[in-house]
């Protein structure tokens, strides 16, 4: 009954703002409250008022308690830099993957000390700690930018330690900066390919359509399509519903896609490599390692045992 009225709560907060406003404060009240918690009890209380089931950690079977395993126990520094907006970069250029780097502004430690008033153009600003924060900022549309409402939504989550969130320790020790960059322009609707990566292997793409609203903020209504490494639909759904396929033909890159995505991937156990191909161009988005907190639903146990099958944590 809580993960049914929760869930119901969330989808009325995503049509607020005022809703919106209370529901991430009350999330921030239950957060604070579960600081004292190990890991193991946590996982347990956060997956089920997710989900609705209970989490078994000591024979893991799905694909999401497999990924919460991995929470607890994979340790991996690697993955702390992966995991941050700013350093990851470095990783990229290390595998000799610059081509794929976006275009920076600066990076910045407070709200306040981004000049907005001498940007020229369209920005994306997020912050490099936290999945979520994100902001659009157009210099020739500045009227419904509101400078203080910016300022106090990032400098809060600057104070954030994501990793009480979701208790993925990758995020634990990493410094909060504030990451502006170029805004990606194409010609059509700006897609997410997430290229799920089992052992340094591409098994399955999700493509998320209209993931960003007009102001850069996550958009719940965001639709999604799961594909096979041959671009084929695949017959399930995972956290959202699926878009007509005719609107997102193949990529002509698509191995291309695939094969840096394999690159970026090799070192880790699973990960999630997100990709942009504007107008054939490829571009690199982020690396996740616990794709929606490791809550989201598959929507038929079939699909979640056979995806499971790819993870190995053995």
């Amino acid at each position: 009954m809580y993960f049914i009225v929760k869930k119901y709560i969330r989808n009325l907060s995503n049509k607020s703002d005022i809703l919106k406003r209370l529901y991430i404060f009350l999330n921030a009240l239950k957060m604070k409250s579960t600081y004292n918690l190990n890991d193991d009890s946590f996982a347990k209380i956060k997956y089920k008022e997710n989900t609705g089931k209970k989490l078994n950690l000591e024979n893991p079977k799905y694909f999401n308690e497999k990924l919460w395993w991995l929470k607890i126990n994979n340790r991996n520094s690697l993955m702390t830099q992966c995991s941050d907006k700013v350093e990851v970069r470095k990783y990229l250029s290390s595998l000799g993957l610059d081509s794929l780097l976006t275009d920076i502004y600066g990076v910045y430690e407070k709200a306040e000390d981004i000049p907005l008033e001498e940007l020229k153009g369209k920005f994306f600003i997020k912050c490099n700690h936290v999945s979520g924060i994100n902001a659009m900022f157009d210099s020739n549309n500045t009227q419904n930018f509101d400078r203080e409402k910016f300022n106090k939504k990032f400098n809060s989550a600057l104070n954030m330690n994501y990793y009480f969130q979701s208790r993925e320790w990758n995020y634990k020790n990493i410094k909060p900066k504030i990451l502006v960059e170029n805004f990606l322009e194409t010609k059509q609707p700006l897609l997410d390919f997430r290229f799920f990566c089992f052992h340094g292997k591409v098994k399955m793409i999700f493509v998320d359509i209209d993931t960003a609203a007009e102001d850069g903020s996550h958009n719940p209504d965001a639709k999604r399509n799961i594909y096979n490494t041959n671009f084929n639909l695949m017959n399930f759904t995972v956290g959202r519903e699926n878009f007509d396929t005719n609107l997102v033909p193949k990529p002509d890159n698509l191995d291309s896609m695939i094969e840096y995505a394999e690159k970026i991937a090799n070192p880790f156990i699973f990960c999630r490599v997100d990709l942009y191909n504007l107008n054939g161009e490829i571009k690199f988005g982020e690396i996740t390692f616990y794709p929606g907190g490791a809550t989201q639903q598959f929507s038929s146990e079939e699909a979640d045992l056979e995806v499971s099958n790819w993870l190995n944590i053995q």
